[in-house]
């Protein structure tokens, strides 16, 4: 058997990590399998899909780096271009009377779930229109037709249904229990639960992955296809992801949509990297490259109970691929980030090299990393006012005009091991400690009292800016 998987999103939001995780396991396990991995967008829901929220799905796939074999553009991966194949797989169950009208009205439905919740039985469908006689030919709705129903599948009543999951094991469901469900809405439009069952079967998917909420609607999609005289897939139901206090994660534990953490500076591969290892392990490795993730990944490994998010975690593994990064790699991702901000990068070949390695060991985020660099970038630094008072103070303006002087004289000769020496004899002369000098240094360089190593950042910013800054501080001081 030939694997193959699918990953359907709805393009109604931004992409939840939660529902991107079930489709990282879809694709790990087709590719572990050399399978076919297919994206298919199902969006049933007119009104809340949009073009945006489709777009930013795409983008946020393509910089996860989960490539797939079939989707988008091909219209037949769009649900809301397949209604005629849904209509006819719904006159098939219509003929063999394996589903039947319902004219139950929106407020009768409503009625019948508020009794049934006084009553403490299960809020299901009753069953009002079951027994009804019907033509089997019975057109589909359509309300511009005045065919004002709505088509349910008929479930049998008696015996068990059992889902035998890949994660869960199995899992036992009286037929009893499961309520007839709409399979064609009062407007003719397919219900997510009968076209998913449709689309499943015409992509020939053989493993179906996603999270364990979806599992109370599995019994009725396989009884979907054993009506249509079709195998049903193999199933493999994730557990939730939850926040820190066993809550259903949401905004209010922190970020939690793809595109958050793709423009809060995060590294695809640690996102990658933490969702795969959220409900999965492999022994006790913590960190695996995508590749390593391919060749391990089973349904074995995949945990029964709630992952629970962690974002200091993802954070330290965002901290850690960082520091792995080349400089030239790492310039080139933080790049964007400083052009958002409207700075300009010198044209030098290789300052923007040169910059980032300073900072590297220091940002756990591309963000970060841009916001630690604004004093190399920007020449209107804002000097922080107690760190001013404490070390901007009267007596160092001389050696910071010695210092200037030396530096301003290097000339072609600037470096970190020039630099050095043109610090000491200022030292030597005012009869200054290292740290007497330094602080007031990178106050007067940087706005404050933490940075990279002084003989760093001054071989960064370069003579021109760093005796500039030198001379602003004297004035500063000289005028206080």
């Amino acid at each position: 058997m030939t694997v193959r998987t699918r990953f359907a999103p709805s393009p109604t939001g931004s992409l939840h990590i939660g529902n991107v995780r079930s489709g990282l396991f879809a694709y790990l396990f087709a590719r572990h399998h050399r399978g076919t991995f297919i994206l298919r967008i199902d969006d049933t829901d007119r009104e809340r899909s949009t073009r945006e929220s489709l777009e930013e799905i795409l983008a946020d796939l393509k910089w996860l780096g989960l490539e797939y074999d079939a989707g988008p553009p091909d219209p037949e991966y769009f649900q809301s271009n397949r209604l005629a194949v849904y209509h006819e797989a719904a006159r098939k169950l219509l003929a063999a009377g394996d589903a039947y009208p319902c004219y139950c009205t929106a407020e009768e439905l409503e009625a019948k779930r508020k009794l049934a919740g006084k009553e403490h039985r299960k809020p299901g469908y009753d069953g009002t229109c079951r027994a009804k006689p019907f033509a089997r030919d019975l057109p589909l709705p359509d309300k511009s037709a005045g065919r004002n129903y709505a088509i349910r599948f008929r479930v049998p009543q008696d015996g068990q249904t059992v889902v035998e999951d890949l994660v869960k094991g199995n899992t036992v469901f009286e037929n009893s229990e499961l309520d007839d469900l709409v399979i064609l809405r009062s407007d003719g439009g397919a219900t997510y639960n009968f076209a998913t069952v449709i689309d499943d079967a015409d992509l020939a998917i053989t493993h179906v992955v996603r999270g364990d909420d979806l599992l109370p609607s599995t019994p009725r999609q396989m009884r979907i296809f054993q009506a249509l005289g079709l195998k049903p897939p193999q199933y493999a139901h994730l557990p939730q992801v939850m926040g820190p206090d066993g809550a259903k994660l949401s905004k209010r534990h922190g970020a939690t949509s793809v595109s958050a953490y793709r423009e809060g500076g995060y590294l695809p591969e640690a996102l990658l990297n933490y969702l795969a290892r959220l409900g999965w392990s492999h022994g006790d490795q913590e960190v695996f490259s995508k590749q390593e993730l391919i060749e391990f990944f089973d349904f074995s490994g995949c945990g029964k109970s709630a992952g629970i998010f962690n974002a200091e975690k993802l954070l330290w593994l965002n901290f850690n691929y960082l520091k792995q990064k080349t400089p030239a790699e790492l310039a080139a991702l933080v790049r964007p980030f400083i052009e958002q901000r409207g700075w300009r990068v010198p044209a030098q070949p290789g300052w923007l090299e040169k910059m980032v390695v300073t900072l590297q060991a220091r940002a756990k985020t591309l963000v970060e990393l841009a916001d630690f660099a604004q004093f190399y970038l920007s020449d209107e630094i804002a000097i922080d006012q107690k760190a001013a008072g404490k070390f901007l103070k009267p007596e160092i303006a001389e050696p910071l005009k010695a210092l200037a002087s030396e530096l301003e004289a290097l000339d072609r000769g600037f470096s970190e091991s020039s630099i050095r020496p043109a610090f000491e004899r200022v030292l030597a002369r005012h009869q200054l400690k290292l740290g007497e000098l330094a602080q007031p240094v990178r106050v007067a360089l940087t706005g404050g009292t933490v940075s990279p190593g002084i003989y760093e950042v001054i071989a960064v910013l370069g003579a021109e800016r760093t005796v500039a800054r030198l001379r602003e501080a004297v004035r500063r001081i000289e005028a206080r």
